[in-house]
Order: C-alpha cells, then structure tokens, then sequence
C-alpha cells in the first residue's frame, strides 16, 4: 500500500539552462487521476505553452518537457510515464581525455565538496521540512541524478552555482523514479527518509558502479529493527510501518560496517519515535558530515566517529544551511596525480587525519608532505619512489575509493608492491587498461602484484577504457606519467564524481584536452 499515490497539490522544480532559471509548474487546467498536467515558464515569461500531460498509473511523477532557452530546445520527450530530468552533465554521454605525459606538475589545485557526502545529506532533505540549502554541492552527474530523483518525489529542486536548495513540503510521492535510482547507488538511500516520513516507500534496487556485489540486506534487517515491514518484490524494496503510524525506535547491529546502510538506518531513526542505538556503524568522515546536517536540523545524534551511534527520534526536522566537507577522495587522487608525475603542488581545502593512511604510505615511498591549518603541500621530487604494500578496509583504514589510483603509482615505483581488496570483490578491472599503458600487474582474486621499474617497464600512452568511476581516473592518473599520448575512453564515469577534472589538471600544468564529440 503506497500513501499518497495521486496528488493533485502543486509540485514544482527548478534547473539550470545556459545559466538561465526555467520553473517547471504541474499546475496545468488538465490535471487528471494520471498526474498533473505542466506547464513551462522560460525566464521573463509567466505564461508560456502548455505540455502534454505525463504521469504513471501509480503516483504522479514530475515528466520530461520541451523547453526552449535563447530560441533553442533544451529538452524534449514528454510522455506518458516519462521522467523530468535536468540537463545533461555533460552534453556529450561518451567523452574522452586526450593526454599527452610526462609533464610536471605545479601550483595550487581547490578541492570541490564531497561528492558522497552531497549524496547522502541531499536524500536528507527529505527529512526536513521548508526549504534547506546545501553550499559546497560538486557539480556532477550524480549530484543531479539525485537531485532528479529528489523532484521525481514532488521536491522543489533550485541550482545557483555551487549552492543547491531542496524544499520538500511538496513531496507527494514515496516512489521515486526506478531508472534514476537505477543510475547511482546513492539513489538508494531515500528509503529512509521516505519511510521516516511518511510510514511507507518503494524504492528501486540500487545502481552505481560495477565493482562488486553490495546487497542491500543491511539497510532491509536494520528497517525492520525499526519497526518496518520490509519485502522485496518485482526488483524493489517495499516497506511500511508495521504500526501503521511510523518507526519506532529499536537497538541494531550492522553484520558489516556499510557506509550507505550507516546513513540510510541514520536518516529514518532521526524521525522514529524513540532511541534507536546502531552499532558496528561505519565511521568514514562523510557519516559526520551527515550527522552535522541532521543535527543542524534539529535531531540529536550522539556516538559519531565511533562504531555506536545514539539517536532519539524526533518527527520534526526542518530545514538548514550547511556547507558539505571537502571531498577526500578527490583530495587523496590530486596527492597521487603529485606523487606519479614526481610532481609538488599544494591542495585545500584538506583534513589530512581524513587520509592519514594514504600519507602514512607515501612518506615511507620518500615524498614530503606538510600541512599548514587547511593546506597540504606534497613535493615528490625525487624519480625513484620505494614501493609499499595497502590492504583496503573501512575507516580509519586505506579507503578502497583510493586503490586504483595508488595502484596506477605503485607501477612507477621501485620494487614489487602488493594490493590486498578486501571491500569490492569486482574492483580490479583497471588493472588490464593499466597493463596496455606497460604496468606489469598480476592478479589472484582480489590480490594484485605490481612489478615496479626494477623489472624496466615503463609506461607508454595508448588508447584505454574507463569501466568504472575510480578505475577511469586511476588511467588518467597512468596516463600523466606515460611517454606519449594516452586516449582515456569513458570519461563519464569519471565526471561521476570528479567536478572539473581536466581544468583543474590543465591549472597544474598538465597537458590534457577534453573531446566531446565522439
């Protein structure tokens, strides 16, 4: 049973086109039992054409709508049961990098806002009620994603910049769009929320990268443990209060640190009724981050960063300003970019306890790393780099976001160096584009060898495909160090989590060129 399957209240979004603001309005004169009808306002024109009425047979849905911007279609595709989306991000859906090695790099690069704790706080605002802006957001493809899938819901969605504002008093629906949650794993986590809020939700199985099997059982037993009736069916996890009320606080032990199931079971125990203890919870820094926001909210949350969290349930949360914390993962693949090309640069903003375990390893390779309040100077100057052995694992340990990118330094490296993936039993996919570049890698199961230059290989650019988000920037990073030209494919899994990759590079000195039309 699905709350609120036909609303006929007012649902709006906003998106940005060509730096120009165009209201979606759901207003129209022929809202029927399907969804209301739409209508769209360019900038400067309260009227504007009427658009086909779109919806589902089950909940009214926000739907994709011809617009025009300075004369131009910016969208079209409106039909029964088609979603709205923002623009493309960016135009082209397969771009590539053309990069040319060897160059050093040089200067200061500004690290954007956490893409996955962006993620996770703007599920979050669903929490809440009246509008909440969020500063810092990265501007990337799953940032819209699941900002889409915040407006599939009925949420009021305004992008300036960097600054992004979510009012979801207008949430009509517990459904959100099943092919945008299908896109990023981070869709996901709207069941909490939903379920928090409301008493019920149906959502999609989760999407993202294919790096290995990340089952959504944690997040379905620690629901239950809140007072959720909670099945699976035709591919979509359908839940409800068993009370017919609301959650209700509850004690819950996660079998595995999970960092979604962390922020999922978080988000539904801030509106239960009651003290809910989680334990055995993730401790990343993003899990704060989130913490921050709800706290700011109005919830208490008491235990962050470490493996027990205390919530008492409070079923009015309203909306805040927060700016999201710098992203780490970026911050750790600017390090490595440094440390590859035997490079010095200077990054901020950056928490370096955040990556202690990245910095652990490259000072015993021979870089010097030093830190002044929110800046980090990594100079790498040296041409031989010692090798050393990682181990992925949850925080405080090495993150696995990183083991691509380290992987792709340690095949400069001197000696044999050994990479232990414990987290994703599918993340060594880079390692055969990593080989076309000349890293000699061998690999059992989940453990790889890396020969460093001891065995005289060197890299040498050639054309490579990136399968995934953290493997693609892992070639990039190979590619800055070989001699020659190297063509990274794929470059939209990287733009999944990278804001402004190549200029940023390009402000280091590195020869980089962007192609968009292929």
């Amino acid at each position: 049973m699905i709350r609120a399957t036909r609303v006929r209240t007012p649902v709006a979004a906003f998106l940005v086109i060509n730096s120009s603001k165009i209201r979606v309005d759901p207003t129209g004169p022929r809202a029927g039992p399907s969804g209301p009808g739409l209508r769209v306002h360019p900038p400067g024109r309260p009227g504007g054409s009427r658009v086909q009425e779109v919806g589902t047979r089950n909940r009214p849905i926000l739907g994709r709508v011809r617009v025009r911007v300075h004369g131009q279609r910016a969208g079209s595709g409106a039909g029964r049961g088609s979603q709205w989306k923002p623009p493309p991000l960016p135009a082209d859906p397969d771009p590539k990098l053309m990069i040319t090695g060897g160059a050093k790099l040089s200067g200061h690069v500004p690290i954007s806002g956490s893409k996955n704790s962006a993620l996770s706080v703007l599920a979050a605002t669903l929490c809440c009620s009246g509008s909440s802006k969020l500063t810092n957001v990265p501007n990337l493809s799953d940032t819209r994603t699941m900002a889409s899938i915040l407006g599939s819901l009925g949420a009021q969605i305004e992008f300036s910049g960097n600054d992004v504002i979510v009012n979801s008093d207008r949430v009509g629906s517990v459904e959100p769009d099943a092919a945008l949650v299908g896109d990023i794993r981070g869709g996901f986590f709207v069941v909490g929320p939903l379920l928090g809020r409301f008493g019920e939700a149906v959502v999609a199985l989760p999407g993202g990268c294919d790096i290995g099997a990340r089952p959504v059982d944690i997040y379905i037993r620690g629901l239950r443990a809140l007072g959720a009736v909670v099945e699976v069916r035709e591919n979509k996890v359908v839940a409800h209060a068993a009370n017919g009320k609301g959650l209700v606080g509850g004690k819950f032990r996660l079998d595995y640190p999970s960092v979604g199931a962390t922020e999922t079971l978080m988000m539904a125990a801030c509106l239960a009724e009651g003290k809910t203890l989680l334990s055995n919870v993730a401790r990343e820094p993003e899990i704060y981050d989130l913490a921050c926001f709800l706290m700011k909210s109005g919830a208490q949350v008491e235990g962050v960063g470490s493996d027990k969290i205390c919530i008492y349930g409070n079923n009015r949360l309203h909306g805040t300003e927060y700016g999201l914390m710098p992203d780490r993962i970026e911050t750790g693949t600017f390090i490595l970019a440094a440390a590859i090309t035997r490079s010095s640069i200077s990054l901020s903003p950056v928490f370096p306890n955040w990556l202690s375990s990245l910095i652990d390893k490259l000072l015993y390779a021979g870089c010097k790393i030093t830190h002044n309040h929110d800046t980090l100077e990594l100079s790498s100057s040296k041409e031989e780099l010692r090798g050393f052995d990682i181990r992925t694992l949850p925080y405080p340990g090495f993150p696995t976001d990183l083991q691509p990118q380290t992987m792709a330094l340690l095949s400069t490296c001197n000696g044999l160096s050994i990479v232990q993936e414990s987290v994703f039993e599918n993340r060594m996919t880079h390692v055969k584009e990593l080989e076309k570049l000349g890293a000699k890698i061998q690999v059992c199961g989940s453990t790889a060898l890396i020969y460093g230059l001891e065995k005289g290989n060197k890299l040498s650019g050639t054309r490579v495909v990136a399968a995934d988000l953290r493997g693609g920037v892992s070639l990039v990073l190979a590619g800055l160090a070989a001699e020659g030209i190297t063509e990274v494919n794929g470059l939209s899994h990287i733009d999944r989590g990278y804001e402004n990759l190549e200029t940023k590079l390009r402000l280091l000195g590195a020869r980089v060129e962007r192609l968009d039309f292929v």
